[in-house]
């Protein structure tokens, strides 16, 4: 009978042990679960953290890009107003500078194109040629300019050599034009083909002192100093998209400079 009791109490110990078994297995399960969700919590702070941080670093990026932009485009904008009174003579052979002075070849361009201005007193400040140095790799004469007093004497000039166009010195042709910054001159360039565009759509264009475009559209006259301003504006203008499509890609600065080293390195 005592050995029968016993039995049954080895059976109903062992059956609860073995119903402990799963019990504890499915603790365990739930704990470790707990740990990888608590894990996963945290990557995902630490990810969001980094995520935050980069769109700081980006923007503060594009920020000081913006402001880098700000800054060169005003001293393009100084240096274009210092050089607003300057007359630039292209054209004049090597070595005459050494037989006269500046001044008198540009009082002979004067007398020998325009006797109308011959005894007119334009006052010069100053009268150099740019650059100093000749490179003897470039086959291109170095420029002359002339600093003015008065901005309207410049205009004056310019005035009557587009009348002219044929200026020459010395039986050699020559031109006159505004002295301007590298930059200036390219975006002027790009204004005088987009001006040709728009001309020919009767729509009164004009280029503005530095580099502006202006013309007509639907009654008003609208101005652009960028290229990217007046792309945003086509934008909203499907006949003026149509009509500058292709004139308004802006140029990477990114790309010349690597062309510029493989050159280099080739």
């Amino acid at each position: 009978m005592n050995s029968n009791a016993d039995t049954l109490r080895k059976e109903l110990e062992n059956k609860r042990r073995s119903q402990e078994k799963p019990e504890d297995a499915f603790a365990e399960i739930q704990t470790e679960l707990w740990a990888v969700k608590t894990r996963m919590n945290n990557a995902e702070e630490r990810i969001s953290d980094m995520e935050d941080r980069i769109m700081e670093i980006t923007q503060s990026g594009q920020q000081t890009e913006n402001q880098i932009k700000k800054q060169e485009s005003n001293i393009r904008d100084l240096w274009d107003n210092t050089k607003w009174a300057n007359l630039r003579i292209i054209g004049i052979p090597e070595g005459v500078e050494k037989d006269k002075e500046m001044e008198n070849i540009f009082e002979e361009i004067i007398t020998g194109n325009f006797p109308n201005l011959k005894d007119t007193d334009f006052k010069i400040q100053e009268a150099q040629k740019t650059p100093k140095k000749l490179n003897p790799n470039r086959p291109t004469t170095r420029h002359i300019i002339i600093k003015k007093a008065k901005v309207s004497d410049k205009e004056r000039i310019l005035k009557v050599a587009r009348e002219k166009q044929n200026v020459t010195y010395k039986g050699t042709h020559i031109r006159l034009s505004t002295d301007f910054t590298t930059e200036t001159l390219q975006a002027r360039r790009e204004c005088q083909e987009i001006f040709k565009v728009l001309k020919g759509k009767n729509m009164q264009p004009g280029i503005l002192y530095p580099a502006r475009i202006s013309f007509k559209i639907e009654g008003e006259i609208k101005i652009f100093s960028k290229k990217k301003k007046l792309k945003e504006y086509s934008n909203t203008k499907p006949r003026l998209k149509v009509i500058l499509k292709g004139l308004l890609k802006t140029r990477k600065k990114g790309r010349k400079k690597e062309k510029k080293k493989k050159k280099r390195k080739n």
